[in-house]
């Protein structure tokens, strides 16, 4: 199988992983600047039945579950916007990071940085670190099991100049539930709220640090997350509302967010409304802002 196929000349250049080749091959060592080492890569990776690899930014893949949780639109939007608004950072933080979808993209977007991710699902960590592994990443990337709420995730004097974060939209009592556990855990507040994130968030923040995340735009969800920031004396510095098909009304947003130590007192009271990025035309074909987005993080537009 011809894995370079998917890879089409329109993303900028960028380190070509070693991938499901030996990691001993010519390629890799010519093409490779994250060069892997030690035992682990002496078994060369496979791509298992229950499992699909797949594009995600330039060179890089994603391994994901072919019936499990799927990297979404909003995964992209929180990893494009987070490292938009904090182009040099050089330490990230991916907070229930599932697969790895955003961190990912964000050590693409942010080449050299040092990646932090927390993940409470032992099935989503697996792939996050096979996918890293794949892409050559592991001596960038600390991918961590655990709940992120629990200081053994963390350490107090751990500080990031970029966190990203994706909280389940809505409490457990709320809709339809899947029933595949890894779905379920994205989607429904079962280890943790939007007011969770911003507390750690709040903790971790390096100084002039960016918090940015992704959260439903309707009224009541978009008072939840501004009380949840306001909580943790953060302050929604930014916000962009995100509508999936042109005319309809936005269902996320995006928000940039700070500590309100590290911002001037005359604007810890203000947040500058950004205009709508619209997904898709009336028509159904993709925005060409939304194209931008997309090749902006090495994706096909």
């Amino acid at each position: 199988m011809d894995h370079e196929a998917n890879f089409r000349g329109w993303a900028k250049p960028g380190p070509i992983p070693p991938g499901l080749g030996s990691p001993n091959s010519n390629s890799v060592r010519q093409g490779n600047r994250f060069q892997p080492s030690g035992l682990e890569f002496s078994v060369p990776l496979a791509i298992e039945p229950h499992e699909t690899l797949d594009a995600i930014s330039g060179h890089f893949r994603l391994f994901q579950l072919r019936d499990g949780h799927r990297f979404s639109t909003d995964d992209l939007l929180v990893a494009w916007y987070g490292t938009s608004w904090c182009p040099t950072a050089r330490t990230a933080l991916d907070l229930g990071s599932g697969i790895g979808t955003v961190g990912m993209i964000c050590a693409w977007r942010l080449p050299g940085a040092r990646l932090v991710t927390v993940e409470a699902q032992p099935e989503s960590v697996v792939l996050a670190r096979k996918s890293a592994r794949y892409n050559g990443l592991t001596e960038h990337f600390d991918i961590r099991e655990g709940d992120f709420r629990d200081s053994r995730g963390l350490r107090d004097e751990e500080k990031f100049d970029l966190i990203t974060g994706s909280p389940p939209y809505f409490p457990p009592e709320a809709g339809v539930k899947s029933e595949h556990p890894q779905r379920l855990t994205c989607r429904f507040e079962l280890r943790g709220n939007a007011a969770d994130y911003c507390a750690t968030a709040s903790k971790h923040l390096a100084p002039g640090g960016l918090f940015a995340c992704v959260f439903p735009f309707q009224a009541a969800q978009l008072a939840r997350a501004r009380e949840s920031a306001h909580a943790a004396e953060l302050v929604i510095v930014r916000q962009r509302p995100v509508i999936f098909r042109e005319g309809q009304e936005p269902l996320v947003g995006l928000f940039g967010i700070m500590r309100a130590d590290d911002l001037p007192v005359s604007f810890r009271g203000q947040t500058w409304q950004e205009p709508p990025l619209i997904i898709r035309k009336r028509t159904g074909e993709i925005h060409p802002e939304y194209s931008a987005v997309k090749l902006a993080i090495g994706f096909p537009p």
